[in-house]
Parts: C-alpha cells; sequence; structure tokens
C-alpha cells in the first residue's frame, strides 16, 4: 500500500521531469517514463493528478513535443482514481481538485491529438466564492491552490476572477513572503506573471518578486516548477513587447 511518502517522493519525480524538460532537456514520452520507472505505479499516477496541468509546461511554454506515450499515461491517471465532486454543494477542496482536473483535461484534449485522448472532467459551477475577494487573506491561498490553472490557453471563470484581482493577488504575495510561506508567495506569483503575460497592469513587479521569493525560499521540486513556470511568462511577456517594438 502506498504510503505519503511514496506520494509525495513520487510527485517530486514528476516535478523534476517536467521542469527538465521545461528547461530544455531532450527526450520522449516524460510522463509514461515517470511511470515506466517508478517504485510504486500507482504514487505515480496520483502525482501526474497532483502536478496536473504544469505537467503539460514544457508543451505549452516551451514548444516541447507532446509524445502519444505521455497523453495515454495522463488519461490512465483519471482512470486510477475518480474524480472529485464540483457541483455546488461539493466541499471547497473537492471544487478545487476538480478545477485543477479539469485545466488538466483540457490541456490533454488539446494537445493529446485531434480529441484522441478525452477525460470528462467537467468545469465546477457555482462557485461564487471565486469573485468574492472582500477577504482577500482566505481568497488568495484558494488562487495559490489553483495556480496551475495560470497557463496560457486555459479560459474560464477563475482567469475571469484573477484578471479582476491583480490587487488582491499581489497583497497575497506580500502577505505570504512577510510570512515566509514561500511556496504560496510563488503560486501567486504565477498569477502575476499569467496577468503580465495577458498585458494586465499589475500593483507589483513580478519578476522583482519572483527573484526574492528564489533567493529566500529554496527551490523543493514543485516551488522551482512554479518559479520556472512563472519566469517562462514573464520572458513571453518581454518577448512580445520586443516583438510589438519591432513590428
Amino acid at each position: 500500500m502506498s504510503s505519503r511518502a511514496d506520494f509525495a517522493a513520487a510527485a517530486d519525480d514528476l516535478a523534476i521531469r517536467v521542469l527538465g524538460a521545461l528547461r530544455g532537456a531532450k527526450g520522449t514520452a516524460l510522463v509514461a517514463r515517470h511511470i515506466d520507472s517508478a517504485p510504486d505505479a500507482l504514487a505515480a499516477l496520483a502525482a501526474i493528478r497532483v502536478i496536473g496541468a504544469d505537467t503539460f509546461s514544457p508543451y505549452v511554454l516551451a514548444g516541447a513535443a507532446f509524445h502519444a506515450e505521455d497523453a495515454a499515461a495522463v488519461a490512465r491517471s483519471f482512470e486510477a482514481f475518480p474524480l472529485p465532486g464540483s457541483g455546488p454543494t461539493a466541499p471547497v477542496d473537492e471544487r478545487t481538485a476538480a478545477w485543477r482536473d479539469w485545466a488538466t483535461a483540457q490541456l490533454l484534449a488539446r494537445l493529446g491529438g485531434n480529441g484522441t485522448w478525452c477525460v470528462d472532467a467537467a468545469q465546477p459551477e457555482g462557485d461564487v466564492a471565486l469573485a468574492d475577494t472582500a477577504d482577500w487573506q482566505r481568497w488568495s491561498v484558494r488562487m495559490a491552490q489553483l495556480a496551475t490553472l495560470a497557463t496560457p490557453g486555459l479560459e474560464g471563470p477563475v482567469h475571469d476572477a484573477a484578471r479582476g484581482a491583480a490587487l488582491p493577488l499581489s497583497r497575497g504575495v506580500t502577505r505570504s513572503v512577510l510570512r515566509r510561506d514561500f511556496p504560496t508567495a510563488v503560486r501567486l506569483i504565477r498569477w502575476l506573471a499569467w496577468l503580465a503575460h495577458e498585458g494586465v497592469p499589475l500593483p507589483l513587479e513580478p519578476l522583482l518578486a519572483l527573484e526574492h521569493v528564489r533567493l529566500l525560499g529554496g527551490e523543493s521540486p514543485r516551488t522551482a516548477l512554479d518559479l520556472a513556470v512563472a519566469r517562462h511568462l514573464l520572458e513571453g511577456r518581454h518577448h512580445q513587447g520586443t516583438q510589438e517594438v519591432r513590428t
């Protein structure tokens, strides 16, 4: 039976593989290799659901080639574990997990090849708390839990909420840094980086916040992956600006 340590180690292993591909490491079928080489196949499948949409970041952000074996591996992870509740009466943590699964399923269908790999992961309905930023501390913690949705090509109510909440997100970053909660800080910086990539004006410069967290927060595999995704988004913003100037 898989232990908590097995699941954590598997998630770290997949994060390291994705990070390597995002940084330009050559290879094929990284997700399939993650499963094939794992000492615990169930934990390896669970790790795919934990890393979620970030599994696709080398393909979305760095133009890496996506392989059918990887699509099959991601689809297998959905077969191995039931989908969480996504209705208005489902607990918040289940709706959060449902959002993450929805994002993974969206990218799987898009990159998996003409809809060959489809998972019926429904977008949660009636999640009115997403737009309620009055309690920005609680709201920003939830947005940090949804940081894998801060990925180009995804669009939905979570993204609409982020577009209208640059200030609460910036407050969340500042609060997390002051509390030395660097994993939460970097996930919120990802949202700021995504907003910058979208051209939304920000009250906080995400690149400075990113460097601060990188220097002080260490680099566990998952934090390092969050940092790398945010950096790619910010570099994309600067690249777009350069292209506009040249045009």
